[in-house]
């Protein structure tokens, strides 16, 4: 039998993919019974998992009105980009110092990963690798605190990045920023690891910037 925490986690990862990837789109009206046939796990693991994205704003749960996919906003993303900056080079710079050999092999094969997603210009690969490299992150820096403020902003991020990236953003340079803050984190390069994640976020903002602009 399979741990209900184990099917909770798939059932996060799968509803929070769909709606990364816009197959669950921004204002969508869902039940709990439709996203458990989605899933095709039962209820309960998906009633947590949805407890967990309404946590990390990608859903709103309305009373007497069911489950609501959260709306886009462009100027609630800057704020978000801001404050990601700060924490997640405190969570890069920390798994530099602090990973694992283990983590530091798999932070090396995920920029590996990044780099077939950018050559193959593969979207869904890349959004994959981006939450693997995301938690890699978070384990590795061990800091319990910034980890519970990182969480609040990652699915936000890259489902921000998913619905504009085709018009605005340029996926494997974002690919291949992401890559090298992989492999600075793999040598464990304390500082590069910090200015890879600048250059990388940097990019996010002039990306969120230039979609008001569009």
């Amino acid at each position: 039998m399979v741990p209900k925490a184990s099917l909770t986690e798939q059932a996060y990862e799968m509803i929070e993919e769909a709606i990364v990837t816009l197959r669950l789109p921004p204002g969508a009206a869902v039940s709990e019974q439709a996203l458990s046939e989605m899933t095709g796990i039962g209820r309960t693991p998906v009633r947590e998992a949805i407890q967990r994205l309404a946590r990390e704003h990608l859903m709103q749960v309305l009373p007497q009105r069911g489950l609501l996919v959260s709306h886009i906003d462009v100027a609630k993303q800057l704020r978000l980009l801001e404050t990601r900056r700060e924490i997640e080079r405190l969570i890069c710079r920390s798994a530099a110092r602090r990973a694992t050999n283990d983590q530091r092999e798999r932070f090396a094969a995920l920029a590996a990963e990044f780099m077939k997603a950018s050559a193959k210009n593969d979207d869904v690969r890349f959004i994959r690798a981006d939450r693997e490299f995301n938690d890699l992150c978070l384990a590795a820096a061990r800091n319990e605190f910034a980890e519970g403020a990182m969480r609040m902003l990652h699915g936000l991020s890259r489902r921000f990045w998913y619905l504009h990236y085709k018009q605005a953003a340029d996926m494997p340079e974002m690919a291949r920023l992401h890559a090298d803050v992989a492999v600075a984190i793999s040598k464990g390069d304390f500082d590069g690891a910090g200015k890879a994640l600048d250059r990388l976020i940097d990019n996010l903002e002039g990306f969120a910037r230039s979609t008001v602009l569009g």
